[in-house]
């Protein structure tokens, strides 16, 4: 039997290969498999599910229309969330809920882009899962960020991707991307620990 993670690519492989033959089914079956995930990771990345919505649409045009460019299928989650961020980034430049935003350089002093500074997803999750207000502490920390890192925090964090992904999908130098990171995590962390103190919860370790 082959190992879940090959027979997932080779599903994936597949699948890209009629969405390029252009099978109407299989962009059904794109749509069913990768829309929803691509709706979460809009609404976190703008705020509202109006612009999300717009957001998917968008990603799933292009994704039809250049399918076709795609030469390398394993690099098709990098690929398509590069085209997913683009989308959130041009839907928030034109987006009535824009508002200004805070440069991290000036929230927060400067620290080096070590990469073990995790947020408490390991040790919060059945916290985080079950806590409907903490949960909600965490989405509006996310929120807070800059658009910038949000991105990096997002497709890193949520969405999974590697820190050599995440740099290609938004053509960034590595080391930008694991600062962002850093930075975006210790931001977040802050969060919910003022969140935590103040609600009487213990702080995150």
């Amino acid at each position: 039997m082959a190992p879940q993670g090959k027979s997932a690519q080779g599903d994936l492989d597949t699948l890209i290969g009629r969405l390029k033959d252009g099978e109407s089914s299989a962009f059904d079956e794109f749509v069913e498999r990768f829309g929803q995930r691509l709706l979460r990771f809009g609404e976190r990345m703008c705020g509202n599910v109006e612009d999300a919505r717009e957001v998917l649409q968008d990603t799933l045009l292009k994704t039809y229309e250049s399918i076709g460019n795609l030469k390398h299928p394993n690099a098709f989650r990098t690929w398509l969330y590069r085209i997913a961020s683009n989308a959130c980034l041009m839907r928030r430049r034109k987006s009535r809920y824009l508002h200004e935003e805070v440069p991290l350089e000036e929230a927060l002093p400067p620290a080096a882009p070590e990469e073990s500074a995790h947020l408490p997803w390991e040790a919060l999750p059945e916290r985080v899962l079950l806590n409907k207000e903490l949960r909600g502490a965490l989405e509006d920390a996310i929120s807070d960020l800059p658009s910038s890192s949000r991105l990096v925090l997002l497709l890193r964090d949520v969405e999974g991707l590697t820190t050599e992904e995440t740099a290609r999908a938004l053509d960034l130098n590595r080391d930008v991307v694991k600062m962002r990171l850093y930075r975006a995590r210790g931001r977040v962390r802050n969060a919910l620990e003022t969140y935590m103190s103040r609600s009487g919860a213990a702080s995150p370790p």
